[in-house]
C-alpha cells in the first residue's frame, strides 16, 4: 500500500551531474514499501508526493534496495517503465519471499528555454556579398540550452558588385562578460596599446573609423582580471563583433602536495606539488628543514628529485609556489633515509597493555592488565621500483607478521588471548577515509533537507530527510572545503573545512547553518542602510550603505523596481553562533602561510529582483563598523574586509577600513565608524576581520577512561578550540567569540592554534570540546578544587590559566568542555615550557611533546561498559586490524556492529554481559571471541525498568571468507534474576533457523546469533560502517529509542526489547553472598578466589559467582567475578 508519508531516504544520495546539457537524474525517492501486495514506486505516486522535482518526460529509470543492492544482485523479479515507473510483486517472488524496498530515481531531458530571436544585424558589407545574423541567448541559467549559451542564424546580403572606393569607416561592436555570464562594464579596448574605448554599464563597447584592411588583434583589459586578445577580421564587411570572457585573477591555491617517503641511502626519490591560479603560477621553490634549496644545485621545478641519498638529506620537505599575485606552500613531508644495513621494522613488538576482567588480577604484575604487544605502524623500506612517481604506487608499513595463542590464568578459569610475536614490513592497510554527520540550524536543530553538497565545485551528493549525510574523502586531499546549499532557500549557503583522519577513522561532523532573514523590501532610487547586529539589546556591529541607483541586473540593465534584500548577520557576539560560522577563519599572506584572522563579524548577502527572483548586483556598497564595538585599540588600524572564496575556504581581502575627513571618523547618530567598501556580485559571504600574530598552540589528548593511562589514548576524536574575547575582569563571562579552529587527534594527541597573549593572561580565553562519532568525551573535573595530577597540568602555571571545566560553579552543568586563559609561555620560566601551551614558532614541540609533558585532557565515560576481545583491536586505529579467525571484526573494510536490548524489571540498575563463542565454524566452535558487559539504563517514565544495550559479535563469514559461523550468544544479568519473556518475532526467527542453542536456564539466555539484519520489531539492531566506532554508536542509539532508524539516550525500555528479565533480591533471613558483596565487597572478592583458588586445585568444577552490586546511585562498573565457556 503507498505510504501516507513521503520517505526519501538518503544514505548518501549521488546524482549524476548533467554532461553537456544533455540529461539529469532525479533525486531518488520512495514512496512505498513492499508489504501488501508488493513495492510500487510509480511515476504517478512520485509526481504527486513530490511534484517540483519530478520531470514530464522521464527517458529512464534505475532502481536499487535501500541497502544499495541492484535488483539484479537480488535476484527478485521486477518491473520498470520510465513513463510509468518500477514495480515488485511479493506473489511473483520465490516462496517465502517478499519484495524488497525499492528506491528509484528517473533520468531527465533538460528544458531548453531560449529568448526570441533578435533583429538582423547591420550586413558586413556594402556590397559584393556580405552576412547578416542574429542570435538569442539561453534564459535559464540553471539547465544549459546547449553546448554555448547562445545560438546565431546568418543569410546573406549586399550581393551587388564592388566600386574601388577605399576609406576608413570600420566599426567593432562587442560585450565583455566574466566566467559566471555577467557583464563587465568599464573594460578598456586596446589596439597595439592605444586605448580605442571602454565598455559601458551593460558590458557594450562600440568602436568606429577604424582602418582595418584584412585582420587584427585588439585586447580587452580590466584590472583584476586577465586580459584577452581578440582577432578582428575585415572580411570586407564595415562592422566586426566579438564577445570577451575575462577571467577574474586568482592568488595561487596548492592543489598537490608533496607525500612523505622512506628510503635507502643510495637511493633517489622524488617529491612533487602543484598549485592552481590564475595566472599559472610560474615559479616553485623548495625548501629542506625550512632553508630554500639551490635551484641551479638542484634543477626542480614542480618536482625536486634527489639521487644517491644521504643521512643527511632526511627531514621535513616543502614547496612554494608564485604567480605574480601572491604565493601558496604546501604541507610539510617527511623523508626518512636509512642507512645501509639497517632495519626499518623492528621484529620485537612494543609494549600494549589491554585490560582483564575485574576477577582477573594478575599477581605477577599487580595489576588487571596484560601486555599483548603490538606493532608501530610506522612507514617501513619495502619493494620499490626504480621509476621516478610523485607518489609511490604501493606504500609499506611496519605490521603484525605473526601471531600466537596464550592463555591468562584467571582465579577459577582461563582467558584465551592472541598475542603479536613478530612484526614485519608489509602493504599498508588503506581504509576509506569517511567524513559523517547532519547538518542543522543553530537557532532551533531544524534539519537541512535534500541540501546540496558541494565538494571543490563539483555535487557529490545531497544530505537526507534529517539532515545526514556521509563523504568520501578524496585520495591525497588535505583540505577538504564542503559546501552545503539549501534548495529551499531558508538557510545561507554555508561552507565549512573538515578536519579528516588519514588513517580512516569516520569523522563526525554536526554541522550547523545560518537561517536567512527574512527580506525586507528597499527602493533601489534613494540611499539604504541596513543594519549589522544579531543580538537583541545591544548596539549593531556595523551597518551597509547602499546608494541610489546600485542595483543591475546580471546583464548590466539597471533595476529600479522593488528589492527584496535578506541580509543575514552572524554576531560574534552570540556566543552560540560560532558553529554556525562559514569556513575555518584563514587566509595565505605575503609568504605562503596559511594565517588566522580574529572576527568581528560576518554577512550573507541575498538581492533579488521583487517579480523575477533573480538576483542583483551593486555597484560599491559602504561598509560601516562601529568602533565602539572593537575593544582592542590595536585592531582599528588592521581591521580588513574580506569575502569568501568557495573554492578554497580561504578567505581574500576586499577592502581596507579606512578613515575619512583627514583622519576624522565619520560620525552617525553619536556612533563612531570605520568604513570600507565592496561591490557585491558573485561572491555573497564577507567578513569583517583583523590578522592576528598573537598566537600559540594547545596540547591536548583523548583517553579511553578517567584512569588516562599513556597506551590508552583515543585517536580520530574532534577536538576544537573558541577563541574568547573576555569582559574585563570576568574571564569565565566571555564578550564574544573570535575565532574557532578543530583538529583530529592522532597517536600523540592534538595540537590546536589558538590566539594568546604574553602580557595579559586573559586578554583571550578558550572553550575546548571534544567530541567521537557524535560522542562528547568529558574534560577533566577541576572542583571540588584543582588537581595537577588528574587535569595534566602542573602548577603553578595551572593557577596562571585558570582551568575550569564548565560545570566548575554549576555541579548540574555540563561535564564536555573546558575554559582557559591563554597566557603565552614566559621563555625564561622553566616550568612554562613543557606544556600544555606553546609558542606559535614551536609546533615541532607541541607535536612531539612527551606523554609526561604538561597537556589538557578530555575522557569517554565508559565505567558502565567493559569489552574484551580475543583477538586484540584498537577500534580507535584501523591500522591496528589483525586477521584471525578469532578476530570480533573479521573484515577491515566492513564493521558490523550488533546489539540486542534486555530489559530488566527490577528495583536497581543491572550489569548485563553476553558472551560470544563459536557456534558452527570448525574452526571456531565452542572458542571464545570476546565478552561484552553493559549497565542497564533506568527508564525515567517507568517505575522500576531499565534496559541494556548488550553487544554480541554479529553471526556472518570469518577471516577466511568462506563460511558463515552462527555465534553462540550467552546472555546472563546479575543478581537474582530469571527470564520473563523473550521477543516473539525473535523466538519464531530462531525456532526457523535451526540448530536452536542448548542450555538456556531461568537465569541466562542462550542463542545462535542470526544471520540476517533484523530490526527492532526483534529487539535486534544492526548497523555496518567503515568504522567501528560510528557502528557501534548508531547502533546504541536505534536501541536506546527502540526504532529501526532513530537516535536517542533517553532509554525507552518498553520500546523494540529482545528479552526480558525480572531480578529481585531474596527475603534476607541470614546474611547471604550477595548481603556481604553490598557490605564488605573486598573481603567478599578475596573469599570467592580462594574458593575457586581451591577448586581448581581439586580439580572441581569451579561455581558460578554472582555479580558484585553496587548502589544505584553509584555510576562505577562493578564486573561480574567470573563467567563460564
Amino acid at each position: 500500500m503507498p505510504a501516507c508519508i513521503l520517505s526519501v531516504i538518503f544514505s548518501l544520495l549521488l546524482v549524476s551531474s548533467t554532461v553537456n546539457g544533455v540529461t539529469d537524474w532525479t533525486y531518488w525517492f520512495n514512496v512505498d514499501h513492499p508489504g501488501g501486495e508488493g513495492d510500487y514506486e510509480t511515476v504517478e505516486a512520485v509526481r504527486f508526493y513530490y511534484p517540483k522535482h519530478m520531470c514530464q518526460w522521464p527517458i529512464d529509470i534505475e532502481a536499487r534496495t535501500a541497502e544499495w543492492e541492484t535488483p539484479e544482485e537480488t535476484k527478485e523479479v521486477v518491473h520498470s517503465n520510465p513513463m510509468k515507473g518500477f514495480w515488485c510483486i511479493n506473489k511473483e517472488q520465490a516462496q517465502g519471499r517478499n519484495c524488497s524496498n525499492y528506491i528509484v530515481r528517473f533520468l531527465c531531458p533538460p528544458e531548453r528555454k531560449w529568448s526570441p530571436w533578435g533583429q538582423w544585424t547591420p550586413c558586413t558589407k556594402t556590397c559584393g556579398g556580405g552576412l547578416s545574423s542574429r542570435h538569442r541567448t539561453c534564459t535559464d541559467n540553471n539547465v544549459p540550452c546547449a553546448t554555448k549559451p547562445f545560438q546565431v542564424q546568418n543569410r546573406k546580403c549586399r550581393t551587388n558588385q564592388c566600386k574601388d572606393v577605399a576609406f576608413c569607416s570600420h566599426s567593432i561592436v562587442g560585450k565583455v562578460k566574466n566566467t559566471h555570464g555577467s557583464v563587465l562594464p568599464k573594460a578598456n579596448v586596446l589596439l597595439k596599446n592605444k586605448l580605442l574605448g571602454s565598455t559601458d554599464e551593460h558590458g557594450n563597447v562600440r568602436v568606429t573609423g577604424l582602418c582595418i584592411k584584412d585582420a587584427v588583434n585588439i585586447t580587452v583589459a580590466l584590472t583584476g582580471f586577465s586580459s584577452k586578445i581578440v582577432q578582428i577580421t575585415s572580411n570586407g564587411s564595415d562592422i566586426s563583433y566579438f564577445e570577451a570572457v575575462l577571467k577574474k585573477k586568482e592568488k595561487p591555491y596548492m592543489v598537490q602536495h608533496p607525500y612523505s617517503k622512506i628510503r635507502r641511502e643510495g637511493h633517489k626519490v622524488t617529491l612533487c606539488c602543484e598549485a592552481t591560479g590564475y595566472p599559472s603560477p610560474t615559479k616553485y621553490y623548495w625548501y629542506h628543514n625550512g632553508t630554500l634549496l639551490d635551484r641551479r644545485a638542484h634543477r626542480y621545478d614542480k618536482s625536486l628529485t634527489l639521487r644517491n641519498l644521504k643521512t643527511t638529506q632526511a627531514g621535513f620537505y616543502h614547496c612554494k609556489a608564485k604567480n605574480g599575485l601572491g604565493a601558496i606552500k604546501s604541507s610539510v613531508a617527511k623523508l626518512t633515509v636509512i642507512g645501509k644495513g639497517e632495519g626499518s621494522c623492528k621484529k620485537s613488538p612494543l609494549q600494549h597493555l589491554i585490560k582483564l576482567p575485574i576477577d582477573c588480577f594478575q599477581t605477577k604484575t599487580r595489576s588487571h592488565y596484560y601486555n599483548v604487544g603490538k606493532c608501530p605502524n610506522t612507514e617501513c623500506m619495502g619493494q620499490l621500483g626504480s621509476d621516478l612517481l610523485c607518489k609511490d604506487k604501493v606504500d609499506y608499513c611496519c605490521g603484525v607478521k605473526r601471531m600466537k595463542m596464550q592463555h591468562v590464568r584467571c582465579p577459577g578459569y582461563t582467558l584465551p588471548v592472541m598475542v603479536v610475536a613478530e612484526c614485519g614490513c608489509a602493504q599498508c592497510v588503506q581504509p576509506k577515509v569517511l567524513i559523517r554527520g547532519r547538518v542543522t540550524s543553530f537557532d532551533n536543530g531544524e534539519a537541512l533537507r535534500f541540501g546540496k553538497i558541494l565538494v571543490s565545485g563539483k555535487n557529490m551528493g545531497f544530505t537526507g530527510y534529517k539532515g545526514e549525510f556521509t563523504l568520501e574523502v578524496p585520495p591525497g586531499i588535505k583540505r577538504l572545503v564542503v559546501t552545503f546549499v539549501d534548495p529551499q532557500d531558508k538557510f545561507v549557503e554555508t561552507i565549512k573545512v573538515f578536519p579528516f583522519d588519514p588513517k580512516g577513522s569516520t569523522v563526525f561532523q554536526d554541522v550547523k547553518v545560518m537561517r536567512k532573514h527574512e527580506p525586507i523590501d528597499l527602493d533601489p532610487t534613494v540611499t539604504n542602510v541596513i543594519s549589522l547586529e544579531g543580538v537583541v539589546g545591544e548596539d549593531p556591529m556595523g551597518e551597509l550603505v547602499i546608494p541610489p541607483n546600485s542595483f543591475t541586473k546580471t546583464s548590466g540593465e539597471s533595476y529600479v523596481g522593488i528589492v527584496k534584500a535578506s541580509v543575514t548577520f552572524l554576531d560574534p557576539r552570540n556566543f552560540s553562533t560560532a558553529f554556525a560560522a562559514s569556513s575555518d577563519l584563514n587566509f595565505v599572506n605575503s609568504d605562503g602561510d596559511i594565517s588566522p584572522l580574529r572576527t568581528y563579524g560576518m554577512f550573507a548577502v541575498d538581492f533579488r529582483e521583487d517579480d523575477a527572483n533573480s538576483q542583483l548586483h551593486t555597484g560599491k556598497v559602504e561598509v560601516r563598523l562601529n568602533t565602539d564595538q572593537v575593544k582592542m585599540p590595536q585592531h582599528l588600524e588592521k581591521m580588513k574586509l574580506w569575502s569568501l572564496n568557495p573554492d578554497t575556504g580561504l578567505w581574500e581581502e576586499e577592502s581596507n577600513f579606512k578613515m575619512i575627513d583627514g583622519g576624522r571618523r565619520a560620525r552617525r547618530e553619536e556612533r563612531s565608524f570605520l568604513i570600507g567598501q565592496v561591490e557585491i556580485r558573485e561572491r555573497r559571504l564577507f567578513n569583517l576581520d583583523v590578522p592576528e600574530n598573537r598566537r600559540c598552540f594547545v596540547k591536548v589528548r583523548t583517553y579511553m577512561n578517567e584512569k588516562f593511562i599513556p597506551n590508552e589514548q583515543l585517536e580520530g576524536v574532534v577536538i576544537t578550540l573558541i577563541n574568547l574575547e573576555p569582559l574585563p575582569g570576568f574571564p569565565t563571562n566571555p564578550r564574544a567569540w573570535g575565532r574557532f579552529d578543530s583538529v583530529i587527534t592522532g597517536r600523540n594527541g592534538a595540537c590546536l592554534p589558538a590566539f594568546c597573549d604574553a602580557q595579559q593572561p586573559d586578554a583571550y580565553t578558550a572553550y575546548v570540546t571534544a567530541i567521537m562519532g557524535g560522542e562528547e568525551l568529558e574534560a577533566a573535573p577541576s572542583a571540588p578544587k584543582l588537581n595537577p595530577n588528574v587535569i595534566g597540568v602542573s602548577q603553578p602555571f595551572l593557577n596562571k590559566i585558570g582551568y575550569q571545566r564548565t560545570d566548575h560553579e554549576d555541579s548540574s552543568g555540563k561535564k564536555t568542555a573546558f575554559k582557559i586563559n591563554l597566557a603565552k609561555p614566559n621563555p625564561n620560566n622553566f616550568e612554562e615550557n613543557a606544556g600544555p601551551i606553546y609558542a606559535y614558532r614551536n609546533m615541532r614541540e607541541c607535536e612531539d611533546a612527551l606523554i609526561s609533558d604538561n597537556h589538557f585532557r578530555f575522557y569517554r565515560v565508559e565505567e558502565d561498559k567493559y569489552e574484551y576481545n580475543v583477538v586484540p583491536f584498537d577500534e580507535t586505529d584501523l591500522t591496528s586490524w589483525t586477521g584471525g579467525y578469532l578476530s570480533w571484526w573479521p573484515n577491515p573494510q566492513e564493521f558490523r556492529a550488533c546489539y540486542m536490548k534486555v530489559r530488566i524489571q527490577g528495583p536497581q540498575e543491572y550489569m548485563v554481559r553476553s558472551r560470544n563463542i563459536g557456534g558452527s565454524h570448525q574452526r571456531t566452535i565452542n572458542q571464545l571471541y570476546g565478552l561484552r558487559d553493559s549497565r542497564s539504563v533506568r527508564d525515567l517514565a517507568m517505575e522500576s525498568s531499565s534496559a541494556a544495550c548488550v553487544e554480541f559479535k554479529c553471526s556472518g563469514m570469518l577471516y577466511d571468507q568462506s563460511l558463515v559461523d552462527r555465534t553462540r550468544v550467552v546472555v546472563t544479568p546479575q543478581g537474582s534474576c530469571r527470564v520473563l519473556e523473550i521477543n516473539k518475532l525473535l523466538e519464531e526467527y530462531l525456532a526457523r533457523h535451526p540448530p536452536l542453542a542448548l542450555g538456556n536456564d531461568t537465569g541466562e539466555f542462550n542463542m545462535l546469533a542470526p544471520v540476517d539484519p533484523l530490526g527492532h520489531n526483534y529487539g535486534i539492531y544492526t548497523v555496518t560502517d567503515q568504522n567501528p566506532r560510528l557502528a557501534k554508536e548508531i547502533a546504541i542509539g536505534r536501541c536506546f529509542d527502540g526504532t529501526s532508524d532513530g537516535f536517542s539516550r533517553e532509554m525507552r525500555s518498553d520500546k523494540g526489547v529482545a528479552l526480558t528479565f525480572r531480578c529481585q533480591e531474596k527475603p534476607v533471613t541470614h546474611e547471604s553472598f550477595f548481603q556481604r558483596l553490598l557490605k564488605s565487597p573486598g573481603e567478599t572478592i578475596q573469599e570467592i578466589q580462594r574458593g575457586m583458588q581451591e577448586n581448581e586445585q581439586q580439580r572441581t568444577p569451579a561455581q558460578r559467582v554472582p555479580y558484585p552490586v553496587t548502589s544505584s546511585s553509584s555510576r562505577r562498573m562493578r564486573r561480574p567475578t567470573s563467567f563460564r565457556q
